[in-house]
Order: structure tokens, then sequence, then C-alpha cells
């Protein structure tokens, strides 16, 4: 019969009470009345040592899981105990080493999955940046280090001092704490459009095919009780690239002609069969017509509106009056003016500027923001080189980061009847006239749009 650990351990204690009790009976009977005190010292020294003696192996078993217990604290399942011959402390020890060979299982695994992870960041296009509340740089991926430093390790520099030599764009993108596009020239690094603040850069005659749309998006999460900022920077012209547009272009500019030519003899035999069925006053012959014509009307205005990406012409350059765009932009959409008209003369097309701020506008009061709190502001850049900003504001829902990174994007739409051309166009007519368009959620709220546009003096 095999015995637990706790009766071994109250018999250990019982033959060690005996054993000290018959020696301090012998030191009695051999010294007489007069060595009482010392035999109560042997028999306690007796019963001590025996004690000692006894327990030894659970002695040595606990320290030796105290010890591994220490080692997993400090991050450390190297260590195996070995089996004491006692059932239940050998338990003990097979749960224990069982849970170290698991957990060096484990840490291998996310170990693994660190060096996989780090090594698709590493090579990920895209700029990551983890910086502290001191804005003392934490973690920086390859694109980081080759945008920041050439190349260089980046990681416990502060950011104000890698963005010292960074194009306007991006400096300002980086200083900010909103999310939003922005433009950069890909020639020499050097900007070639608004930035946030409206401040231009050199460069301002760079072919458009130069020009990198980029996004910016941030995070926020605590390790180890402190506060650390993601920064992300995708490069948007890599995914809708000048090719991959003028192909959309293609495509739809067949598309438009086919069903032009399908809509037209339509909608001229619905005229014909009307003018020759009115003498019969049926209504539901009228009522057929009615909505042939109805459907084919709309169908061309789905197409014109695609066309319109499609075949956009060169700018026709002419003197804006200003005072009459902004009336008659007042009529459709109503907004207000913060800040003066400008004043010195530009030359830009006229029609394709107004259908620019109709998208912008219509998009503002579409955004759920009261009317009367969607803005446009005008501000004449002379430094370093003229231009003029132009800001659509409004305090609506603003755009999510994934949104903001597709707004750009033609055919993308987040509204049920969209047709996703209204940005793609706004954005084809101002890098059309030279200029640059970027966009980012308002601190207070809402979303704003700013375009930069060079001035030509007639």
């Amino acid at each position: 019969m095999m015995l637990s650990l706790r009766t071994k351990l109250l018999l250990s204690n019982m033959l060690s009470c005996l054993l000290g009790a018959v020696s301090g009976a012998l030191v009695w009977f051999i010294l007489g009345d007069g060595s009482l005190w010392l035999a109560i010292i042997v028999m306690l020294s007796v019963c001590y040592f025996c004690s000692m003696w006894l327990t030894r192996r659970l002695s040595d078993s606990l320290r030796a899981l105290e010890i591994g217990l220490l080692n997993f604290k400090d991050n450390d399942f190297s260590v195996s105990l070995h089996p004491y011959g006692e059932p239940q402390l050998d338990k003990l020890v097979s749960l224990y080493n069982q849970a170290s060979a698991k957990l060096r299982s484990e840490r291998q695994f996310i170990y693994q999955r660190e060096l996989m992870l780090d090594k698709v960041i590493q090579n990920s296009p895209n700029v990551m940046l983890l910086i502290d509340d001191s804005q003392r740089v934490i973690y920086a991926n390859g694109a980081a280090r080759h945008l920041f430093n050439q190349g260089v390790k980046v990681e416990g520099m502060l950011l104000p001092e890698l963005v010292v030599m960074l194009p306007d764009a991006l400096k300002t993108a980086l200083n900010s704490e909103q999310e939003g596009l922005f433009s950069m020239s890909s020639r020499d690094g050097v900007s070639g459009d608004v930035d946030s603040n409206g401040d231009h850069n050199a460069n301002s005659n760079a072919d458009s095919s130069d020009v990198e749309t980029w996004h910016i998006s941030r995070g926020r999460f605590t390790q180890n009780n402190q506060q650390h900022h993601l920064i992300l920077l995708k490069q948007l012209t890599k995914e809708l690239n000048r090719q991959e547009v003028a192909v959309w272009k293609k495509v739809i500019r067949i598309i438009s002609h086919e069903l032009n030519n399908s809509v037209a003899p339509i909608a001229s035999m619905v005229n014909s069969g009307k003018f020759l069925t009115q003498h019969l006053d049926n209504s539901k012959l009228q009522l057929i017509f009615d909505t042939i014509e109805n459907r084919t009307t709309h169908l061309s205005q789905f197409i014109s509106h695609y066309a319109q990406f499609a075949k956009l012409p060169q700018p026709q350059r002419q003197l804006i009056d200003w005072a009459k765009m902004t009336q008659q932009l007042a009529q459709q959409y109503p907004f207000n003016l913060l800040s003066p008209l400008p004043v010195n003369p530009i030359k830009l097309d006229a029609v394709q500027l107004e259908q620019v701020f109709i998208n912008l506008l219509k998009n503002a009061h579409e955004s759920g923001a009261v009317a009367d709190t969607v803005s446009i502001t005008f501000e004449e850049i002379t430094h370093p080189v003229n231009g003029l900003l132009i800001k659509v504001d409004d305090q609506g829902s603003g755009m999510s980061s994934e949104v903001l990174s597709q707004a750009l994007l033609p055919f993308y739409s987040t509204k049920q009847s969209g047709t996703g051309i209204g940005l793609p166009l706004c954005r084809e007519i101002i890098e059309a006239h030279g200029g640059r368009i970027s966009m980012q959620n308002r601190p207070e709220g809402g979303l704003s749009v700013k375009f930069w546009l060079p001035v030509q003096q007639g």
C-alpha cells in the first residue's frame, strides 16, 4: 500500500518526536535529576535534526520548484526538474516540466511569428514609424529609414530632428495630428503641391506624372504603461498610376460610344412614336413612351458623368470673375465666404473650375453638415511660388481613414447612388491646371479639402 505525502509527513513528525523523547530520557536517566534541562535540549535537537533529515526531499523539491517559477517570471523556460521518487512530488515535477516545454514551444512560435512579421514590415513599401510621447522614435521600418535618413537607423532620434530636411507637404502632414491625403513631387523629393497649411513648395512646374499622392494615418496604444503613437504613410500613386487611369478612360469612352449609339436611336424612335400616336389618346401607350423617354434620359445623363471624366479637355484659360462665380455657386449650394475674393488676376478654365466647386460643395452639403457651416476660403500665396490656395470646409461627419485613402480613386463611392467620379474629376481638373489637391479631417469635426492653383496672370 502506497502512503500519501501527508501521511509520510505525519509519521516522520511522530518518529522525530519519539526519537527526541527517547534521547532526552536516556540523557536524564544516565546523568540524573540535575540534567533535566540538558535532557530537554537533547530531545529538541534530536527531534529537529530528525525532522530535517526526513523532510529533506520535500524541501529540495519545493526549492527547485521555487527556482523554476522564478525563472518563469524572468521569461526563462529552459529549466527542467528531475523526479525525486515521491509519486506526488514527481507528478508536480511532471506538470512543471510540461508547462516549461509548452512555454518554450509557444515562445519559439511567437519568435518565429515576430521574425516573419518584422520581415514583412521591413520590406513593406508603406512607411511605418512608432514614437513615444516625447516624439522619440521607438521603431522604424526600412521604408521609414530610407525616407527620413537615407536608410540609416533612426531609432532613438527625435521626430522633429528627422523632418527638418523633408519637403514641406510631408513635414506638415507629420507635424499635424490629423489623417488625410497630400501630394509630393517625386523629382528630388521636392513637394509640388499645397500642404495642409497652404504653403506651396518649389518645382510647381513639374509634370503631373511626377506627383505622388500619399495618405497618412495614425494610431495610438498603451504598452508598458507608456503611450505609443503609430504613423503610417502609404503611397497611393503606385496603386493608381497614370497608365491605369488611361486604360479606364479608354474603356469608358468605348462603353459610352456604344451606349450612345443605342440610346440615340431609341430616343428618336420614342419621339416619333409619340408623334404618330398622339391622336389615339391612349393613356397606357403614353405611359410606355414616357417611361422609355425618362429611362433613356437618365441613361444619357449617367453616361455623360463618366464621359466627362474620360474626355476632359485641356483647360481654356481666361481671367476669372470671382464675384460672378461665387454668386452663381451660392444659388446652387449656399456657403460662407470667410475671406476676401482674390485680387490678383489669374487665368483658369472657368467652366472646369466651377465644376470643381460644385462637386466639393455638393459633397460638403451631403456630409451631414448644417448648410451655414459650409465655407470657402481664398488665400493668395506669393512665396516661394505665386499661387492661389482655396479651401472648402464643412462640419459634417468627415471621412474614415479607409475612405480617405481611396477617395480620389475613380469609381469609389460610399454613397448608394454615387458614381465615384466627383472627387477624381476634381483631381483631374486641378492637376490639368498644374495644381494639387489635399484632404484631411478637421480637428473640430468635418472635412477640409484644399487645392492650390498656380497663378498665370493675364
